[in-house]
């Protein structure tokens, strides 16, 4: 079926593996081109680059993150998500620093996989809601100094737009396409409403944008 997005699973459990296929074949624009359940991720990944990779952080011979971090530099064509029995923040900021988009708990896939496959596919990232709240607990404090949470002082549709996209990972150009403004327009948006709400960095975005629920409408 033409436009079909190719995935290719990764999981050393074959009934989580079985799990996993039965629920994206009912998906019809999904299509599942390759599976790895005994650790050969990255060789399959290179063999077939699919649009989406989904892997098991614990998948043997390299870790998932190991994996992912080699996907990033050999097929950057090809978007990661991550699926993990593993809560831990430590792991989360370990996927993101290796280029994962997508961070998915095993015990809510079934809720959750579909959705979050199709959001980074359009915009770049997706984190399980259970987890991505303790994304920045360690920065407590930094938070308490942003904006209350549900208070937009002043923001444009536009500008709000802007920053959604910004926190979802994407640049300016990838931005710009989907909004279908100028990478300029972009620039000055995002400084308009960086400036009202008193951001300094791009980290401040995200965590202001997990804050307000931003994430949750990808």
């Amino acid at each position: 079926m033409a436009g079909q997005t190719r995935l290719v699973l990764a999981d050393d459990h074959p009934i989580f593996l079985g799990g996993l296929r039965t629920l994206l074949a009912a998906e019809n624009d999904f299509k599942v081109v390759g599976e790895a359940d005994t650790g050969p991720a990255l060789r399959l990944v290179l063999e077939k680059r699919p649009d989406v990779a989904i892997l098991d952080v614990t998948i043997p011979q390299l870790n998932g993150i190991a994996v992912a971090r080699r996907i990033g530099e050999v097929c950057p064509g090809t978007r990661i998500l991550m699926l993990t029995l593993h809560e831990d923040r430590a792991y989360l900021h370990q996927a993101l620093q290796a280029g994962v988009q997508g961070y998915v708990l095993k015990r809510s896939a079934s809720a959750f996989l579909v959705q979050a496959i199709r959001a980074i596919m359009i915009t770049g990232i997706y984190i399980d809601p259970a987890i991505a709240g303790r994304m920045f607990d360690s920065q407590v404090n930094r938070i308490r100094q942003l904006p209350p949470a549900g208070v937009l002082p002043e923001l444009t549709t536009r500008e709000v737009e802007v920053l959604k996209l910004i926190a979802a990972g994407l640049s300016n150009k990838e931005i710009a396409r989907k909004l279908d403004i100028g990478v300029k327009s972009v620039e000055t948006f995002k400084a308009r409403a960086v400036e009202k709400l008193g951001l300094k960095s791009r980290a401040e975005v995200v965590r202001y944008a997990i804050r307000e629920g931003w994430l949750a409408d990808f």
